[in-house]
């Protein structure tokens, strides 16, 4: 398939029935793409301002279509990572309108009917474009690009992959608002001439259903995805049909390259960047655990002791230097963990880069991350996902058990005054729609008002999880003095807690239905919570029960007020 350079997608025309998309199970053609960037060119040309907030939460084929209508009518886009309060507050003084899956009261404009204006190449030089940095340690940061830096990242990626990818249908577990999504789910499959599947796959059972359906295919994931593939699906019909599997948002753990080798056929092509630069650097640990990064095609590396600079074309084309720590290596570099990590505690010097390290050789975790938590005094969390042994620990000995043996392990490594104070299970790691796990979402399993949880099975729509319901809970405050009991609304709060962290549902909550409490629950019960999502109805089913019996259940309903 001929690569066609982005500033002349609409005007080089090409072949009117060459597919562009595959959405909901359809086949989109060239010409329809054409015609709806045309309705979207009419509608942002009929709006004063030039400034546009373009936001759609699942289908990448109108996102792309709206974008490059954008485009064409001289507008600059705001991609924001989601449509949250805060986010909307934040975009209300920067943009001058919003397309697509915003709420009513944006006043969201809509593709309208369009004449056959000629198509024009674009401005390659145009300051066209606002992404968002992940906010992985505070709010998300407004980073602007030139269309020739994006323009460039493509040609550079298509000259590193393109041969080894021909014309595979593109799908991907990433959102398309996040710069990673934008570049290897849209703009570099329309360049190259590879139809791009158009909803964004979560689960693992939705990515082999995606695969067969769409074949070859090329896999767009993170590190959140592809470190937590089940064994229980068929992935040998999945290795034939996957020609590429790309991962980026962090480097992937090596624990999680056996896995990737046995189910996925290989090890994903892993890609190095920013936000702010894009991507400059790749490897694929095939064979070698520890391959080296190298740099893409027009990215120069610069290492002087453990710093890294980069010059590169797709992003300011000036020297930058990276927060990231790196070791030279031959032919390319190691990534050593960010020099920014380091918090003072007492005075003394702690590295978070080093406590993770450390808890890596622990087979107890599959994987960790350690949290600053603020308080009275700054004191040290760590967000644990316990391997098969670990679990069974705390089978035997409790919480407790594991707490002690990560502090033991973390004694070599820090002061005492560092040792972690708080500790928090987890089935996996919180991740956004970007697959990126920020340090806010880390925190906020901390949450007092959060029970102890352990998911004990899910399939697909379903699952089901063990709370331990502890008197420490604040709930059990004033409720009541003499017989503690855990309120209604707490029960349906977790509900929708673990509801949205296991499935994607709808961003309102729209009612309650058939809510019913059969039987009080009080301190130091375990219960057992049943979930069920109906996506077609928007219906969150929840069920509480435990040797006592059944506890409380009902339906919660989700969807957009728009």
């Amino acid at each position: 398939m001929a690569f066609v350079p982005l500033e002349d997608l609409l005007s080089a025309r090409r072949d009117r029935q060459q597919p562009v998309a595959v959405r909901a199970g359809r086949s989109v053609h060239f010409e329809e793409f054409a015609a709806a960037v045309a309705s979207w060119r009419a509608a942002f040309a009929a709006c004063p301002g030039r400034a546009f907030a373009v936001y759609f939460q699942e289908d990448s084929f109108e996102f792309a279509c709206a974008l490059f209508g954008a485009w064409h009518a001289g507008k600059r886009a705001f991609i924001p990572g989601d449509v949250l309060p805060h986010t909307l507050a934040n975009l209300a003084s920067c943009v001058d309108g919003y397309a697509g899956d915003f709420p009513a009261s944006a006043e969201p404009i809509r593709p309208c009917s369009a004449t056959a204006d000629p198509w024009h190449r674009l401005d390659r030089s145009a300051e066209a474009l606002v992404v968002y940095t992940s906010g992985s340690t505070g709010l998300p940061v407004a980073i602007e690009k030139r269309l020739t830096q994006l323009f460039d990242e493509v040609v550079a990626l298509e000259a590193a992959f393109g041969t080894r990818l021909g014309d595979a249908f593109v799908l991907g577990t990433v959102s398309h608002q996040h710069i990673y999504g934008l570049l290897h789910r849209v703009l570099w499959p329309l360049a190259a001439g590879r139809p791009i599947v158009a909803e964004r796959h979560a689960f693992p059972e939705s990515i082999v259903a995606a695969v067969m359906a769409n074949s070859p295919a090329i896999l767009v994931s993170s590190p959140a995805h592809l470190k937590r593939l089940p064994e229980d699906l068929e992935w040998e019909d999945v290795r034939a049909r996957l020609r590429r599997v790309f991962s980026s948002g962090g480097p992937l753990p090596t624990k999680a390259l056996p896995a990737c080798r046995a189910l996925l056929g290989q090890a994903p092509i892993e890609i190095y960047g920013s936000s702010e630069t894009g991507g400059i650097a790749w490897r694929q640990r095939s064979d070698d655990d520890d391959a080296p990064w190298q740099a893409l095609p027009g990215v120069a590396l610069r290492i002087e002791g453990s710093t890294l600079s980069l010059r590169s074309a797709h992003a300011s084309g000036e020297w930058e230097t990276f927060a990231d720590r790196v070791r030279a290596r031959p032919g390319g570099f190691e990534l050593l963990g960010r020099s920014d990590r380091v918090i003072k505690i007492e005075e003394r010097r702690i590295s978070l880069t080093a406590m993770e390290e450390a808890l890596d050789d622990l087979r107890l975790l599959q994987e960790s991350r350690v949290v600053p938590i603020e308080g009275e005094r700054l004191t040290i969390g760590v967000v644990a996902v316990p391997s098969e042994e670990g679990w069974a620990l705390v089978d035997r000995s409790g919480k407790r058990g594991l707490a002690m043996a990560i502090r033991a392990r973390l004694a070599s490594v820090v002061d005492a005054v560092a040792l972690p104070r708080h500790l928090r299970l987890v089935w996996a790691m919180p991740s956004d729609a970007r697959g990126k796990t920020r340090d806010d979402a880390l925190r906020a399993l901390f949450d007092a008002r959060r029970p102890e949880a352990r998911l004990l099975s899910q399939n697909g729509a379903t699952a089901v999880l063990r709370l331990a319901v502890e008197g420490s809970l604040p709930f059990f405050k004033g409720h009541f003095p003499d017989l503690p009991v855990l309120p209604g609304v707490a029960l349906v709060e977790w509900a929708v807690l673990f509801g949205r962290e296991l499935f994607v549902m709808p961003p309102d909550f729209l009612g309650l239905d058939s809510l019913k409490f059969v039987k009080p629950v009080i301190p130091g019960t375990t219960v057992t919570l049943e979930l069920a999502f109906d996506d077609a109805r928007g219906y969150l089913s929840f069920h509480y029960a435990s040797l006592a019996g059944r506890h409380a259940g009902g339906r919660i309903l989700f969807g957009s007020r728009k």
